[in-house]
């Protein structure tokens, strides 16, 4: 059936930053019907892919405005929700390993850590387009698509982004329909999990959607486990033709094991003998966080031409990461002992994020725009303190551990490698204490300007005023800075053809001196502006006729940091650092049951100090990575899949002596739909049982990478 979407409808359906609600696919559990058909709808003169009243994925709802990929100026990736299940994934990782241009950093096994171009990030993560910097693993059960966007991103997020973003769009109510799915799973390692999506029609205006998640955590490690469980329940309801209104809540309690991996040899390269040894406290390596997140969306089409998102974001999270690791290892002189460091901190924070977008379309002259205009408020308020251990026997927080499975370490109590009993005592040694309170307010201004049929431009520029107070608790000492930031973003695009664009463009970002998680202004960086960070990037996207996309992208990326004079500490040095690279992606249908997704970058930097550039690499930053996935459909209700991702080698520090080795993954995958409403399928990964080590965090917390490991679905729709 084909509908007639009026241009006020297809406005209310737009794709927006502040709360991207209405922008989502069609729920792959829904029931075939026409509103699940896809059509081409007019909006302007650009043609938009429409599945019943909302844009369809090939709309980024980060951007906050209407706008296909392919009149987007900087490389973007989506995966959607069908994807997310037909992959197997279960982590924010997994889907990184397959997304040019970024890979994954260990994040001290408690927390999602991504280096976006070279640029490592704990706290570029957005959910419907709201601040999400609380340092954990994030869960996929309610979710429509995951967004990257990479290079930086200041004008649609504010500060950080300083490499790229990554924004979880969530499923939202479906008005007019009633249906249910859902899946369990179980893996070879003996993790299980099992999800459910309710969606409830409520009359003719209003729908109810539930998704709830239970996951039982096991891997291939020693002593790893944990559990974590995720409940969103959602509404939405029609105010009346022109408003649309959402309300979410979501309830997060996840607890795991932390393993902070293996330490490095002479060689600098992780120590294969200690594959299968856990450098840490069975009992007192955990990470354990609660979290309530409300979110509310009101969109309002004031004219056909002019429409209103408004959104409220409130987040409470309450977080314990308790942890020993290896700090020294000497394989030449001592290759049998270890040495042992540690802490526990918390972190309690709220978040309050308050969001205005005006989104207006109309023409001067032959001339069309989309015009943007936004406001954003952030309140947050953070505690966070950390105890370092303190052992009996060094009264430090450094001990010493004869090498061995399991350590002689066990609830605090242990032996070390004197053969001496040693105890830790986490409450003897605080590190820090402080309590932050945060301020932000933001004003931005875009528009998106149609010269003509194959040329737009887009130029706009963000303001933030970013207000912060630390008060260092044992000291009684406050401290405070005030950053005001004007970060100017503008591209061209040029399509010779529909179905093409090329484009360049330049943006600019900035991370203030307190750091990611706010705890790091004190003595003499109060005094330190902010790092900037700017991007330059041309690209071309192409979308072939048959459904496969091809997107090329070059880029540099150069961070500004000022430092005090080593003579003159009155004065800044000003310190340009520079990464540079290309991505190639190519995703789609190659022919009808064919499937195909590729991706393929380069990346290159030198560390640069005051006194020049050093000849140092960055960290973590693999020259070469490349990943396809192929999925074929072999007959209507059987489909296999194969794959493989590639990562050069790195280096774990910035010193250059710990390298984290090239590694080749291979993964496979097969499926049955046994009926329209059931499928059965096996996700394998590390198919050939390959050795190899992912990520790291520092010299000696090199991540062991899991060996094979197939993971068995059962999911439903009705």
């Amino acid at each position: 059936m084909i509908h007639t979407i009026s241009r006020t409808t297809l406005l209310l359906g737009c794709a927006t930053l502040a709360f991207p609600a209405a922008a989502e696919t069609a729920p792959e559990n829904a029931p075939e019907t026409a509103e699940t058909s896809a059509e081409a709808v007019d909006y302007g003169d650009r043609n938009i892919e429409v599945r019943g009243d909302v844009l369809y994925s090939d709309q980024i709802n980060a951007v906050k405005t209407p706008t296909p990929i392919l009149d987007v100026p900087q490389s973007v990736t989506i995966t959607t929700q069908e994807e997310i299940l037909e992959r197997g994934f279960t982590s924010i990782g997994q889907i990184v390993d397959y997304t040019p241009g970024v890979n994954t950093s260990q994040g001290e096994g408690h927390r999602d850590a991504i280096v976006f171009r070279g640029v490592r990030s704990t706290a570029d993560f957005f959910i419907d387009g709201a601040r999400d910097d609380v340092q954990y693993y994030r869960g996929l059960y309610n979710l429509e698509q995951v967004e990257i966007l990479r290079g930086p991103n200041a004008l649609l997020f504010g500060r950080g982004g300083t490499g790229g973003v990554l924004n979880r769009v969530t499923k939202k109510g479906v008005i007019g329909e009633t249906f249910a799915g859902g899946q369990l799973a179980v893996d070879t390692f003996g993790e299980f999990g099992v999800q459910g999506d309710l969606n409830l029609a409520v009359g003719d205006t209003a729908a109810v959607r539930i998704n709830a998640a239970y996951e039982g955590l096991n891997n291939h490690r020693d002593f790893y486990d944990g559990e974590r469980i995720g409940f969103n329940p959602t509404a939405r309801v029609e105010l009346g033709e022109e408003t649309l209104l959402d309300l979410s809540y979501e309830f997060i309690d996840h607890y795991r094991f932390v393993d902070r991996g293996i330490p490095t040899g002479t060689d600098g390269r992780p120590v294969e003998a200690f594959e299968d040894i856990v450098f840490a406290d069975p009992e007192e390596n955990f990470t354990d966080l609660q979290a309530h997140l409300l979110r509310a969306n009101l969109q309002h089409a004031f004219s056909d031409n002019v429409k209103g998102v408004f959104s409220a974001f409130y987040g409470d999270y309450d977080k314990v990461y308790s942890n020993v690791y290896v700090s020294g290892y000497d394989q030449a002189n001592t290759p049998d002992v270890v040495t042992l460091d540690g802490y526990i901190d918390t972190t309690k924070r709220q978040n309050l994020i308050l969001t205005g977008n005006i989104i207006g379309d109309f023409e001067t002259g032959a001339i069309g725009h989309t015009l943007l205009i936004g406001g954003e408020y952030i309140a947050t308020s953070s505690d966070q303190d950390r105890f370092n251990t303190f052992w009996s026997t060094t009264q430090d927080d450094n001990e010493i551990f004869a090498v061995e499975r399991p350590l002689a370490l066990r609830g605090n109590v242990g032996v070390n490698a004197s053969g001496q009993p040693t105890t830790n005592d986490y409450t003897a040694d605080l590190n820090d204490f402080t309590q932050v309170e945060i301020d932000v307010l933001s004003l931005y201004i875009q528009d998106e300007i149609e010269v003509t049929d194959w040329l737009d431009i887009v130029i706009g520029g963000r303001f933030d005023s970013f207000d912060i107070e630390v008060l260092n608790v044992p000291a009684n000492e406050l401290r405070s800075r005030k950053d005001e930031e004007f970060s100017p973003r503008g591209g061209i695009i040029i399509k010779p053809r529909e179905n093409i664009s090329f484009y360049a463009s330049y943006s600019e970002s900035f991370l203030p001196r307190s750091g990611e998680q706010f705890t790091d202004i004190n003595g003499s960086a109060n005094a330190l502006d902010p790092d900037t960070f700017t991007n330059l990037e041309a690209g071309l996207k192409w979308d072939f006729d048959q459904g496969l996309s091809f997107t090329a992208a070059i880029f540099e990326i150069e961070q500004s940091s000022p430092q005090p004079n080593d003579n003159d500490p009155a004065t800044l040095d000003v310190i340009d650092s520079r990464i540079q690279g290309f991505e190639l992606q190519l995703q789609g249908e190659v022919t009808p049951g064919w499937f195909m997704s590729a991706g393929y970058s380069f990346l290159d930097g030198e560390q640069v100090d005051r006194l020049g550039p050093t000849g140092l690499r960055p960290r973590e930053l693999p020259e070469n990575m490349f990943s396809i996935w192929n999925q074929v459909e072999v007959t209507d209700r059987v489909g296999i899949g194969l794959g493989l991702t590639h990562q050069d080698e790195s280096f774990i520090d910035n010193g250059n002596n710990a390298v984290l080795p090239a590694y080749t993954r291979v993964d496979a995958a097969a499926w049955f739909e046994v009926s329209e409403n059931l499928r059965l399928q096996v996700n394998v990964e590390n198919l050939t049982d390959t050795l190899y080590f992912p990520n790291a965090h520092a010299t000696h917390q090199a991540t062991v990478g899991a060996p094979f490991n197939a993971r068995f679905a059962v999911t439903g729709r009705f």
